[in-house]
């Protein structure tokens, strides 16, 4: 049933976007025929790129056509619902007034004027309208992708080591290295890292969207991250390859297997539910990482915090990496009340909405309680980061790819 209520909204989608188009060139027949071939066959081919996306190849070629494609479906599709949502209630009304006049005679109009019809006012009203998320989508793609922003947060704790204060601790996150285009921009932004000094540099997952060839080219660059304390990472719900068909249950193990390489062969120090202890000047912190643990939308619990913990009891400070924000809540927070920092990305921001002095919205927010930023929650704080790369819309609108630059300061 769902789907069937899918197929259908999407045909009205497609039905309204169609009007709204063909209502540009209603004035030159000759020219409207030739749009509606050209827009009908673009139609078709975005939608033969969506059904079919996932068994596209990866090569360089593939990846700048999948991002134009997608770019251009996603764009479409959202310019087509807006045209809808001025549209469709039109018609509406014309249907009711149709029935009011069929059984209540021509005269009846329930207060509303005669004559309504798709004026084209509506549609030039509509078309406006659609424009506008086209063109921020549009341009979102072309110069948001790669516009990194780096933030700085400055946490402070009670029981954070004295030798630790000042400690300076780099998060990347959701790298999604598969649906890259460039290399310069990455390049760029490593050498911006390195250029701070961090103490240490920690991953919160996603390295990849499913297949660990796909960081084949950027190893290069991601390998040269130094910090004085190591590279530290986990993995999150895309690196298992759950999302993509496999010829064999040995094929995607196998897969996994080169993706945790890929960790070590960057000189990255992967943490599989398990820990790592930082010594300075005889004092200790702890730093926790378990595999993707989600609690919400049906994402795989492989993590298993019970092992990373175990070990750590006396260490006076712990900081958790732990890809899913929503790991916080549900577990983190009731169960392990002495980690005082877990880090998460995950959501992306949505990879869209809006942030400023005075406002801080996304969708991601109706699903995630814990989306971008900062939480605190007594004692223990969670940093969710907007993610490094993308996936599905190839660029950003409002929220920015992320590095963020934690300073632990003591109280």
């Amino acid at each position: 049933m769902k789907f069937v209520v899918a197929i259908v909204i999407v045909l009205l989608i497609e039905y309204y976007g169609y009007v709204a188009f063909r209502g540009i060139f209603s004035k030159t027949p000759a020219v409207q025929r030739i749009a509606i071939i050209f827009y009908i066959v673009l139609t078709l081919l975005l939608w033969i790129y969506f059904i079919s996306f996932r068994t596209l190849g990866i090569n360089d070629v593939s990846r700048e056509l999948k991002t134009v494609m997608a770019t251009l479906f996603i764009s479409f599709s959202v310019a087509k619902l807006v045209a809808a949502l001025f549209l469709f209630p039109e018609d509406i009304v014309r249907v009711v007034r149709w029935f009011l006049q069929k059984f209540q005679g021509p005269n009846a109009s329930m207060g509303i004027q005669s004559g309504i019809s798709r004026s084209d006012f509506l549609n030039k009203l509509a078309l406006i309208a659609a424009a506008v998320p086209f063109g921020t989508l549009i341009y979102g793609s072309i110069n948001n992708a790669y516009n990194y922003r780096f933030r700085k947060q400055n946490i402070s704790f009670p029981n954070l080591p004295k030798s630790f204060e000042g400690f300076t601790i780099i998060q990347l996150s959701d790298i999604h290295s598969g649906s890259f285009t460039r290399t310069h921009p990455i390049e760029e932004v490593i050498a911006k890292i390195n250029a701070l000094n961090p103490d240490l540099i920690l991953f919160t997952g996603d390295l990849v969207n499913n297949i660990a060839d796909e960081m084949k080219d950027y190893k290069q660059f991601f390998s040269r991250l130094r910090a004085k304390y190591g590279v530290m990472s986990v993995t999150g719900n895309h690196d298992y390859g759950d999302y993509i068909p496999w010829n064999s249950i040995e094929e995607k193990q196998d897969n996994f297997k080169r993706l945790l390489n890929t960790h070590k062969e960057m000189g990255w120090d992967i943490l599989m539910n398990e820990h790592r202890i930082i010594e300075k000047d005889g004092e200790k912190i702890a730093v926790l990482g378990i595999e993707n643990w989600g609690a919400k939308m049906h994402f795989p619990k492989y993590g298993k915090m019970e092992l990373a913990y175990a070990g750590t009891e006396n260490i006076p400070f712990k900081i958790l990496l732990s890809h899913d924000p929503s790991h916080w809540d549900v577990q983190v927070r009731p169960e392990y009340p002495d980690v005082d920092l877990m880090l998460s990305g995950h959501t992306h921001g949505f990879q869209f909405g809006i942030e400023n002095k005075y406002i801080k919205w996304s969708p991601s927010q109706w699903a995630y309680k814990q989306w971008a930023g900062l939480y605190q929650e007594g004692a223990q704080y969670l940093y969710v980061n907007r993610g490094f790369g993308f996936l599905g819309y190839p660029g950003r609108v409002g929220i920015l790819p992320e590095i963020t630059v934690i300073k632990l300061q003591r109280t």
